[in-house]
């Protein structure tokens, strides 16, 4: 789709990537590292400064200490921390439980280390979990779970009492939870984000991950972490140290300074919120239905009121003749269902936003 938004030039809110810059504090203590000299490798967990900052930054938010020594690894981003947790537990023939509509990195790693996906279909327009459905998925090849709230492609979250019926489910087996929350600090309309460190049985299975990337607009920088209880923490550093080894020096030397200012990432879900609504009331008008999402930086749209094509072929259509760009939900989906629903990117600047809504109200 991003191939065909600059083919037709068109407005591109689909890959989900910020077009605004960085905070110039943060760009300047990077800049401040590399002049100082912190440009061979780090450490192969991370710097330690960096990993003490977020086990504070976890305590403090989740109420669950992590120890920075044992039990924080700093990642080449999100995705390679997911790749690498996947690779170090998932073994040919075991089963790994996906809930569908996912986003696409977790089925490749999977089926790499010769594990077998088995997906879990959401319900529902608000995306639920088929609790009886996911209790039949279990089985006694089960190797682990693979949750993500915030939740792209939906912008939906997990509620508490979702988490703690998941601790009820997993209790009492060795599943491991891989929880992809890089989305963490994008909650709307005063909820909160449940993460599995602040559930006792989850989090005693569960490996974290999380972006720096996503959470201050550096996509590119591809930087993030995992945390996890130290005995899956020295499996998972057996297969990190050998895929990347470290990650970069100096952006981590700034990351660290900056993460000091808690401001720094405790404002983002009022400053997403605000770009949520921009975006929903300037296509208030069109023929799109919406339902607001509770979090991430993606809205779905409902075209069914608009056409029955497939959501491939409006989303191709779309851009080539309104020269708009988004992301069929289907591709996602089990059997690649098709809702008749978009995903839309809006972190971005607010004319950028204007030219999107001009186009979708004239559909």
């Amino acid at each position: 789709m991003g191939k065909l938004a600059n083919e037709y030039n068109a407005v591109n809110l689909s890959q989900g990537f910020p077009n605004f810059g960085a905070d110039p504090k943060l760009l300047n203590l990077v800049q401040k590292a590399i002049s100082e000299g912190y440009n061979q490798y780090a450490p192969m967990q991370g710097i330690y400064s960096l990993r003490e900052v977020i086990s504070e930054k976890i305590e403090n938010l989740y109420g669950r200490y992590y120890h920075p020594q044992t039990e924080i690894t700093i990642t080449a981003s999100a995705t390679q921390g997911i790749f690498t947790a996947i690779s170090t537990f998932v073994r040919p023939k075991d089963e790994v439980i996906i809930f569908k509509p996912a986003y696409d990195c977790y089925e490749p790693a999977i089926e790499l280390c010769g594990g077998k996906v088995v997906p879990v279909q959401l319900v529902g327009n608000g995306f639920n979990i088929d609790w009886e459905g996911f209790k039949k998925a279990i089985s006694d090849k089960t190797k682990m779970v693979v949750i993500n709230t915030p939740h792209n492609p939906t912008g939906t979250i997990l509620s508490e009492q979702d988490m703690l019926q998941l601790q009820d489910v997993l209790k009492g087996t060795n599943i491991i939870l891989v929880s992809d929350e890089v989305y963490e600090h994008l909650v709307f309309d005063g909820k909160s984000h449940e993460s599995a460190a602040k559930f006792d049985d989850l989090s005693s299975r569960s490996i974290l991950c999380a972006s720096f990337g996503k959470t201050f607009h550096v996509t590119g920088w591809k930087m993030g972490y995992c945390a996890a209880p130290k005995e899956l923490m020295r499996e998972f550093r057996k297969v990190h140290q050998y895929v990347v080894f470290c990650v970069n020096h100096p952006m981590q030397k700034g990351v660290a300074q900056y993460l000091k200012t808690p401001e720094n990432y405790s404002g983002l879900n009022q400053f997403y919120q605000q770009k949520r609504d921009y975006f929903l009331n300037a296509i208030k008008d069109s023929r799109f239905k919406v339902n607001p999402c509770s979090g991430t930086y993606f809205q779905l749209l409902d075209y069914s009121e608009i056409t029955e094509e497939s959501d491939v072929s409006f989303a191709k259509r779309l851009i080539k003749e309104y020269k708009i760009a988004s992301i069929p939900i289907s591709v996602f989906n089990l059997n690649n269902q098709d809702n008749k629903q978009l995903r839309f990117c809006f972190a971005k600047t607010e004319d950028t936003l204007d030219k999107a809504a001009k186009i979708l109200n004239r559909i």
